[in-house]
């Protein structure tokens, strides 16, 4: 009887060698079978080039025969390479995937206009569908089907700050923005300027802040989807905030180049906070290499606690492609816990994916982690995840007209005429 259960655990141990050998085997096939091209269009070039080889190498790594072309279109946010993106979809050429913001930065440009295919089988065959929190997959869906792979998260309400500077001032990092515009007047006293503001993208960054305070998560969700106006008197309110805020802000705002200037404020102790994506982390560390936590300190964005806005970089499936096969196996590898890691610590956000390791991160990436886990998960404006461009560069002009005028009847009544024009809610 020992001898025959002996037996049978070596069999079964033989059984379970041959199994993996097996699978291993057909997976080395699989990939070996791989040939051909395969053209990646994105806007990472300069310091977020190395992210992106990363991703690269590990592709070439599993399907050596494939011939990868990088077509990088540099500018920031992608404005130059979605002006060539467009020509090319609409010209019939487009590339076998591009990067874009996840959610209706792509849905509401080209799913509504019937130029990508559905990705719910490879979710499905991948197991995605619960390693990405819900609220992630309900932004990247439309009419029942997911349209984008997402290969990271950062973080939109996040308030920087210089602690040893915090504590100079004797302030406290606000709460609330009521909080805010005490702490306002103190550092107006002490000849601080206590918010710094970039020009306009970076206004409309702190208004999707403001707004998410204002309405909370559902009041949120409902402007975006045309349940809740932008003339109702909750949604009216956040321009009355805005302005209140505004006028804790630079006076040169509109003239510095970008957001970097204005973070420069911060560190230099002529401003106390910004509220800025967390990509103002990377650059901290990576710049001007200073330790998270003592070099720089975060909070969320005020009244924005327990909430994550995000926007996340993804990558889906055009139609008409000559390399599908190649480009599936592309976003197979954006989806995976191999492919998450080796991207997101060169390019200063987290993975999407909720099974990642955190020792792979610096402190506040850890803390972002961990908020991605637990926190509920709303969309940026700003970028791309909840509404289309068609309203977002339009409401650009929106802010400018309203930091000149702050009429908040004439915004809100163009912002619903846009919110219209542009099909939100349908």
């Amino acid at each position: 009887m020992l001898k025959s259960r002996r037996f049978l655990a070596l069999a079964i141990v033989l059984a379970l060698v041959l199994s993996f050998a097996v699978n291993a085997a057909n997976t080395a096939q699989a990939q070996a079978k791989l040939s051909g091209k395969l053209e990646i269009f994105s806007w990472w070039a300069g310091d977020e080039a190395p992210a992106l080889d990363a991703l690269l190498k590990l592709y070439n790594q599993k399907y050596p025969d494939v011939k990868v072309t990088n077509a990088t279109v540099a500018g920031g946010s992608g404005v130059a390479a979605k002006a060539v993106l467009k020509t090319r979809m609409l010209g019939g050429n487009p590339p076998d995937s591009f990067q874009v913001h996840a959610g209706q930065e792509l849905i509401g440009t080209w799913v509504v206009a019937d130029r990508m295919e559905p990705l719910d089988s490879l979710f499905a065959s991948e197991k995605w569908n619960d390693k990405f929190p819900k609220d992630l997959i309900g932004l990247l869906s439309y009419k029942g089907h997911i349209w984008s792979v997402p290969v990271n998260i950062h973080r939109s309400n996040v308030l920087w700050y210089v602690p040893d500077n915090i504590k100079k001032w004797g302030v406290d990092v606000p709460k609330t923005w009521d909080d805010f515009f005490k702490v306002c007047e103190t550092l107006k006293g002490k000849n601080v300027t206590p918010l710094a503001l970039g020009p306009n993208w970076t206004a409309m960054h702190l208004w999707e802040n403001v707004a998410l305070a204002t309405l909370g998560v559902d009041g949120y969700r409902n402007l975006w989807a045309g349940k809740l106006k932008f003339t109702d008197p909750k949604a009216k309110a956040i321009w009355d905030t805005y302005s209140k805020v505004l006028d804790c802000t630079n006076s040169d705002a509109a003239s510095l180049g970008d957001w970097v200037p204005a973070a420069q404020l911060v560190l230099d102790g002529k401003a106390a906070f910004q509220v800025m994506g967390d990509w103002w982390a990377g650059w901290a560390v990576a710049v001007k290499k200073l330790e998270p936590g003592t070099g720089f300190g975060w909070a969320p964005a005020p009244g924005t606690e327990g909430v994550f806005m995000m926007l996340s970089d993804s990558f889906g499936l055009p139609k008409n492609i000559p390399d599908k096969e190649n480009t599936l196996a592309w976003l197979k590898l954006l989806g995976s816990v191999e492919g998450q890691d080796a991207f997101n610590p060169l390019k200063g956000s987290i993975p999407a994916r909720l099974d990642a390791d955190p020792s792979k991160y610096n402190k506040y990436s850890q803390s972002a982690l961990a908020d991605w886990k637990k926190d509920k998960i709303v969309g940026s404006l700003t970028h791309g995840a909840v509404a289309p461009e068609a309203f977002s560069s339009q409401f650009s002009t929106v802010l400018d007209v309203f930091i000149g005028t702050r009429d908040a009847t004439l915004a809100a009544n163009a912002s619903q005429q846009l919110a219209i024009d542009a099909g939100i809610g349908k």
